[in-house]
């Protein structure tokens, strides 16, 4: 334990996600060791980041001003939604340039451990959405873990009385993978998501 406004440092940095005591340790000794100017400017930073960011008023997405730049788009197809839990989820599909459509992000997912149910997360704004557009598929793209299957499912059973096409993103086998590093889960879903290939 350090005294006083270090050991506060080390504590405030240690939650965050995934910084350990460890990693906070040695940023906050980094921070202590860096020029004045850096750790001015990182300071201002995550007060400008707080005051100036929200979320977009349609998706849910971060944006800086009421509607985010992709729902501001008209380039972008009004006709399929990628719903996904996190904002970092959206960053990550665009990196692919491969969905041209929107999006709505969850703001999590389904987690009775934690006490996260679906009234906690934004499925009522995303019905309200497909109530007011012409969608007409819905893909459910939240991770392939405990929580994003038990939400996908729920959403499945809540979108399918609907009439829309609601599909789920592929999961199996990483591509560079070995197959006998594959876990039978995993190794399953590339069974049930292959392929024609001839």
């Amino acid at each position: 334990m350090y005294e006083g406004v270090v050991q506060e440092l080390i504590d405030e940095l240690g939650r965050l996600p995934g910084v350990g005591p460890k990693s906070a340790q040695r940023i906050a000794f980094y921070l202590l060791q860096t020029e004045d100017d850096h750790a001015k400017k990182l300071a201002q930073v995550l007060l400008e980041v707080k005051e100036r960011v929200r979320f977009c008023e349609v998706c849910g997405n971060v944006s800086e001003e009421e509607r985010c730049n992709i729902c501001r788009d008209p380039r972008r197809s009004q006709t399929s939604i990628c719903v996904v839990e996190e904002s970092k989820d959206v960053q990550a599909i665009e990196r692919t340039r491969e969905f041209k459509g929107l999006y709505h992000v969850l703001g999590g997912a389904i987690s009775p451990i934690e006490g996260i149910g679906p009234d906690q997360l934004r499925i009522k704004e995303l019905m309200t959405r497909l109530g007011n557009t012409e969608i007409q598929e819905v893909i459910i793209a939240t991770d392939p873990n405990l929580e994003g299957e038990a939400t996908a499912t729920y959403l499945t059973r809540m979108l399918s009385p609907l009439g829309i096409i609601v599909s789920r993103l592929a999961s199996g086998l990483p591509v560079g993978g070995d197959l006998e590093y594959a876990d039978e889960v995993t190794l399953g879903r590339a069974f049930e998501g292959r392929r024609t290939v001839s």
